[in-house]
């Protein structure tokens, strides 16, 4: 054989193997990574307008992939809206109304499904889906994230440490019993860090397969504590007052009355508050780098969301459970390179219980039809045809609040108010009641009879309250 036969034969059967391996890249299906942060108001990422706290590498994703401007917490509550988000179905259904309440034994998770088609699936961080146990590692139901060494139950836990027998608190009292304490937290035990480097771990332990792999992140939810350097960043930056906070509670619904928060509270907390943004946002970058350097990130969905917002001093309000944008409304950034548009906006109205449909779709494993969200992957590349532009958002608990949101308004009928119309496009600090305008009387009959009839195809107790109900009912009159 000649010295150029074999060279030629060489350089074939390397680019064979070449093409083979690109082709079977290009079939193997997407992985899928989610990166939740508790309570976190979407106004601090630079991508949703935030000035204060740089955020690259979150806005990175929003640049490379589709920000969704008007994503809801289905129920703006830590528990429902994280049953929503993995479930696809309202609260009632999980039956998760409220914290602390276990997710139900039949519900099919986003991750069971994905676990069924072979995906190496895991989960580090707070579940809160399994009743009252605090911490709760490793809880014995996983629906469907086999990798849960790293999942606990509740709590805003600053530090942890690995140990011989698993994970534990790295802070406690006298008592023995664990705390929310920094307790010396660094960049190896500070509770971002940690839960990032376990995710980082299971990226590079399942490169070669797909996987499905849920981050949840306990900050930046209160206390608003956070490792050194990030607790000192922004000592010196002048935190805004919002204007709502001063408003007086005559102008306020009864649902949304202030709490007492004042502005040298806020002086006090957002520093600590940025901060824990800041360190989260470095810990995105760490993860994106580890999907680069292992070769998948073109193959990952990569998500960005929260559970709810935090009012942050808005209408004189910290945390959520109010249908206020700073609690309801949250981030939510998706970049799947090849199938959503890169910097596209997605401006409609859309909930928790939208992401499973949308997800399975963009992995090509579509869900069962059993799921009360809707697949808005066709928004994701731009094409808004045939959609309607409506979203449901309830309260917490038995007897609460129910509202109709659009990319522009929200209605919300309350059991201890009267109903209130807010058009958050033009009024962004929600001020104003224009349910009683001449104007809007068409909007508002066609937006409550979309609200009664999810009310009624979903079994929502809340628009069974007489007071709801009469408010209705006069409003289709």
């Amino acid at each position: 054989m000649t010295r150029f036969l074999r060279s030629f034969l060489f350089s074939f059967f390397a680019a064979a193997m070449l093409l083979s391996g690109l082709a079977s890249a290009a079939d193997r299906p997407r992985n899928l990574l989610i990166i939740q942060t508790d309570e976190h108001h979407f106004g601090t990422l630079g991508c949703y307008g935030g000035k204060i706290v740089e955020t690259p590498h979150i806005d990175w994703i929003a640049k490379h992939g589709a920000l969704c401007s008007s994503f809801y917490a289905t129920t703006p509550v830590c528990s429902p809206s994280r049953a929503a988000l993995v479930s696809g179905k309202y609260p009632q259904k999980t039956p998760v109304v409220t914290n602390n309440i276990p997710l139900d034994d039949s519900i099919v998770t986003f991750a069971e499904l994905l676990r069924r088609r072979g995906y190496a699936t895991g989960f580090a961080g707070k579940w809160h889906l399994d009743g009252s146990g605090k911490p709760q590692w490793a809880p014995e139901r996983k629906f469907g994230f086999e990798d849960n060494r790293f999942m606990f139950n509740r709590g805003h836990w600053k530090k942890f440490v690995d140990a011989d027998a698993g994970p534990r608190v790295g802070s406690t009292n006298k008592m023995g019993k664990p705390n929310y304490d920094l307790n010396g937290a660094d960049e190896k035990t500070f509770s971002t860090d940690w839960l990032s480097d376990k995710a980082i771990d299971f990226i590079r332990q399942h490169k070669d397969k797909p996987f499905c792999y849920m981050l949840s992140l306990p900050d930046p939810h209160g206390p608003n504590t956070v490792r050194a350097p990030y607790d000192t960043m922004y000592d010196d930056v002048e935190v805004p007052i919002p204007a709502t906070l001063s408003k007086l509670n005559s102008a306020s619904p009864a649902w949304g009355r202030k709490a007492g928060v004042t502005a040298a509270q806020l002086r006090r907390l957002m520093p600590k508050y940025y901060g824990m943004v800041k360190c989260i946002d470095d810990n995105v970058g760490r993860i994106l780098d580890a999907l680069r350097q292992e070769g998948v990130l073109e193959q990952t969905v990569v998500v960005f969301t929260s559970d709810h917002g935090d009012l942050c001093g808005e209408h004189g309000r910290l945390n959520k459970g109010v249908p206020y944008e700073g609690s309801a409304r949250i981030p939510f950034l998706i970049y799947c390179p090849g199938k959503v548009k890169p910097g596209l906006i997605v401006p409609q109205a859309l909930t928790c219980i939208d992401f499973l449909p949308t997800a399975m779709t963009l992995l090509d494993a579509p869900a069962a039809d059993d799921v009360d969200g809707r697949d808005a992957s066709k928004l994701l590349v731009g094409d808004v045809r045939s959609w309607e532009d409506i979203a449901f958002v309830r309260g917490a608990g038995s007897t609460g609040w129910l509202a109709a949101v659009t990319s522009r308004y929200k209605l919300v009928f309350a059991a201890n108010d009267e109903p209130w119309l807010f058009d958050v496009e033009h009024d962004p600090q929600e001020t104003k009641n224009l349910f009683a305008e001449p104007e809007h009387r068409v909007l508002v009959k066609r937006l409550t009879k979309a609200l009664l009839e999810y009310a009624q195809r979903h079994q929502d107790p809340h628009a069974r309250h007489p007071r709801v109900q009469a408010a209705m009912r006069a409003a289709l009159n």
